[in-house]
């Protein structure tokens, strides 16, 4: 092992920038890094691919953390270590609540937490939420984008597939619950335990989840649709405009 990497996601021990966006999937890491300038690989282990660069001036770090809340974590314990202090994850999500569209984004002002991880961290009580400053400059940043938003509780799943339990979809629906997705109240418990920032911003790739596709009327899940590619590219410039805000408001 090489002493001065982490051990998981193999990134530099410090001095990294101190904003991140943070991906599930490695292809969308390496394409949001491509909107960077001097956008540069820093590491590539497993699923934790990582990349610096700056937007409009701003040093940022792109990182990818796979599917499901306990990899994650490991990731932003990681990120957190080598000096980033300000975290977007930017992914997708299946609407629960009346109204939220394919494509549109969906900003988690906080999380139930059936993530499968920080059960393990700290007790149930314990809430998920994401920091009000970056609630605000994500829908600053997706009013700027003119693109279709929603904010609202999240549904972190750590079972994306349908399961042997049934699911309390009902009363999820009844109180409001906007979305489910897999990793945002594992980042959000993170920030909160590290004295980290941290936002989420998401983009529905379905009108719903797991067993509540109409398979029938939509052919079941499907997130490789134009529709998602749209909003895809929308939300990245999203959270990187989020994250230079939350700069700006900080240089103040």
């Amino acid at each position: 092992m090489t002493p001065d990497l982490s051990p998981i996601a193999r990134l530099p021990r410090g001095g990294l920038p101190p904003r991140a966006v943070v991906v599930g999937d490695p292809a969308r890491a390496a394409a949001v890094a491509e909107l960077l300038d001097g956008a540069a690989e820093i590491a590539y282990h497993r699923e934790y691919r990582t990349f610096t660069g700056s937007w409009k001036g701003m040093p940022v770090v792109v990182a990818s953390h796979g599917v499901g809340a306990p990899g994650a974590v490991l990731l932003f314990q990681e990120l957190a270590d080598a000096g980033v202090r300000t975290f977007v994850r930017f992914g997708t999500a299946g609407a629960i609540r009346a109204g939220i569209g394919d494509g549109d984004l969906v900003i988690a002002e906080s999380a139930v937490r059936d993530d499968g991880v920080t059960q393990q961290l700290v007790p149930p009580e314990y809430p998920a939420v994401a920091a009000p400053e970056a609630v605000l400059a994500l829908e600053r940043a997706a009013a700027e984008a003119g693109a279709p938003c929603h904010r609202g509780v999240v549904w972190t799943r750590a079972a994306f597939q349908p399961g042997l339990l049934p699911l309390p979809v009902a009363a999820y629906t009844a109180a409001g619950v906007a979305a489910i997705e897999m990793e945002a109240s594992a980042l959000f418990v993170t920030a909160g335990l590290r004295g980290l920032v941290a936002g989420a911003v998401l983009v529905i790739d379905g009108a719903n989840a797991d067993e509540l596709v109409d398979e029938a009327a939509t052919g079941g899940y499907d997130p490789h649709r134009d529709v998602v590619a749209e909003g895809v590219a929308r939300g990245a410039v999203v959270a990187l405009e989020a994250l230079r805000a939350l700069a700006e408001e900080e240089n103040r």
